[in-house]
């Protein structure tokens, strides 16, 4: 009986041993896209280290229901000869637990605003548009993770216009309010918002 007992321990212990070496090497793979600890030395990848649990589980849950456009990306770090993936294919080898692993590691990261060019001028423009029409939903200066909305200031502004230019295509689906809010949005307008953001660093 005592052998028994000590044989299924052992199984249990192998297996969380496996599913640990499984998780670990999922993070590395995202972080050969998104940086080590989820920030980004590539401006069209965004970083993720920082985020709010709800922003990153949200995330992944929309390419999932196909609302937001995976492009094809080639890896940036580790072996980059690996053929180029996608983030819907990634989220559909996931389990709802490696989702949950995943957002609480990038939680618990600490978000370090990308280093970027910005127009002083543009940005104070862009400073007072994010107040008067986003900080209801972008707290402090779009620096805050714990409105659950992602973290604008000090991301990289070549993935924030793209991420501007999917909305207003269609290629990314968020909520009809915000929706409304960047469409009404001219470019010059989105131009002084992205300098604001660069700004904070």
């Amino acid at each position: 009986m005592i052998k028994i007992k000590l044989y299924i321990f052992l199984l249990i212990f192998a297996s969380a041993i496996t599913i640990a070496a499984s998780i670990e090497d999922t993070i590395i793979m995202c972080n050969d896209c998104h940086g080590a600890k989820g920030i980004s030395s590539d401006s069209d990848i965004p970083s993720i280290g920082g985020y709010s649990e709800a922003t990153i589980s949200a995330m992944f849950d929309v390419y999932l229901d196909e609302g937001r456009i995976a492009r094809k990306s080639k890896f940036r770090h580790g072996d980059t000869q690996r053929p180029e993936t996608d983030m819907l294919l990634i989220a559909r080898e996931l389990s709802e637990e490696d989702i949950e692993v995943l957002a609480t590691y990038y939680s618990e990261q600490t978000f370090i605003p990308a280093k970027q060019n910005f127009d002083i001028a543009l940005a104070k423009t862009g400073e007072k548009l994010h107040e008067d029409r986003c900080t209801k939903c972008h707290e402090d200066g779009g620096t805050s993770a714990d409105d659950d909305s992602g973290i604008l200031a000090g991301q990289w502004k070549p993935f924030l216009a793209q991420s501007f230019k999917d909305y207003r295509a269609g290629k990314r689906k968020t909520e009809e309010g915000m929706l409304k809010k960047i469409n009404q949005l001219s470019e010059e307008q989105i131009n002084a918002l992205l300098h604001y953001y660069a700004s904070q660093q």
